[in-house]
């Protein structure tokens, strides 16, 4: 079992690096997407990139030594089988094989060759049931079979090419036997997912909610923090492009941020409805309480709200920075304040964070209270 265990152990860490870097974008998609965040869906979509990492980890693994495996090889080495099912003459070769004595079945099952091909048929197994859960019918069981057909030759072409030319030569065989059997495990998967998939939520209960969250016009918590997220990302990037047109000076970062800040929490929603960068990837907007539209002094005071609480941190920071107080005997208690400033007000705001999100909707933000703004999806 071990030449599986080791590619499926490495498929696992380079699926938690996966998972570190695509995890925000899930959210940002799904949120986008749905509205709400779906667990079942979650789950399902990680673990089938777990699998398609496992099974291109089991068809690779282990790499060759050296880069030179030409050296490794006899001259004039094979690097394809192109005679088809030739995994059958291999099973009835290695074994006494008789269909009229069910003892001899025993054997059969404990020789390399049909452990090799049994392999090759569930490697692809998995792949049709995720396949008929996506395109929920029976009748697609031909794009199961073709896109079975289509992730073997994947794999079988980065064989026979050395993984595209990194080694010199193939350090494994091109088989059609394998074309054969991954198709055909895809094609079985593909009809035999009811069994298994009628043990979770369908994607009709899925789609049922997300019509119900469209339809109440709900934008929950953390896609709205997804969204700030987005839009200081925004604001980001245009103070650095402020940077560049701004003389250099101790007040430049102060200007150039505050520039991006005006720009990118007051000016483009008042200019584009109500929206940010953030809300408009989310697919919300920015409306007034009452009138359901936004108002330019809704949108000032949203503004101010965010950009005196970075305006405080900001400069709580600078004050302990600046050199000629150093010397200062009264330096250390600035120090102490400046950081209990900044201590302070990180734990109200993540108090703050963290009670908006547990609410499940019934609370807003404090720069959305403060303005007499809500979140809206028409």
């Amino acid at each position: 079992m071990s030449p599986y265990v080791f590619p499926i152990q490495y498929a696992f860490l380079v699926f938690l690096l996966g998972c570190y870097v695509l995890f925000v974008p899930w959210l940002i998609y799904t949120y986008r997407k749905d509205g709400f965040f779906s667990w079942w869906r979650f789950i399902l979509s990680s673990s089938f990139l777990f699998y398609l990492l496992c099974a291109l980890f089991l068809v690779l693994l282990p790499l060759p030594a050296t880069r030179d495996t030409c050296a490794m090889q006899a001259e004039n080495t094979v690097y394809y089988s192109l005679i088809p099912f030739t995994f059958v003459r291999d099973i009835l070769k290695e074994t006494s094989f008789v269909w009229s004595q069910p003892s001899s079945y025993i054997q059969l099952v404990k020789k390399q060759a049909f452990l090799q091909a049994a392999f090759n048929f569930l490697l692809l197994l998995p792949f049709g049931v995720y396949l008929r859960y996506f395109f929920q019918k029976r009748e697609y069981w031909k794009r199961a079979l073709g896109l079975g057909f289509a992730l073997s030759l994947f794999f079988e072409v980065t064989q026979l090419t050395g993984i595209y030319g990194i080694y010199l030569c193939p350090y494994r065989l091109f088989d059609v036997d394998d074309l054969i059997l991954n198709s055909s495990g895809a094609l079985f998967g593909c009809f035999v997912a009811p069994i298994i998939l009628a043990l979770f939520p369908s994607t009709k209960s899925i789609e049922a909610k997300r019509a119900s969250v469209m339809e109440s016009d709900i934008v929950l918590p953390v896609p709205q923090l997804l969204a700030l997220l987005i839009d200081c990302i925004v604001v980001r990037f245009m103070s650095g492009l402020f940077d560049v047109l701004l003389p250099f000076g101790w007040l430049t970062e102060l200007i150039s941020t505050s520039l991006g800040i005006v720009l990118g929490f007051y000016f483009i929603p008042l200019l584009w409805n109500g929206k940010t960068i953030g809300t408009a990837i989310l697919r919300f907007r920015l409306v007034n309480e009452d009138s359901g539209k936004p108002s330019a002094t809704s949108l000032f005071k949203r503004f101010l709200a965010l950009y005196f609480t970075w305006f405080i941190m900001y400069t709580s920071n600078a004050i302990s920075q600046i050199e000629r107080w150093m010397e200062s005997a009264f330096y250390p208690f600035l120090i102490l304040f400046t950081f209990g400033v900044i201590v302070v007000i990180t734990l109200v705001l993540l108090i703050h964070g963290l009670l908006v999100l547990f609410s499940r909707g019934s609370r807003r933000f404090y720069f959305d209270y403060a303005s007499g703004l809500r979140t809206s999806r028409k």
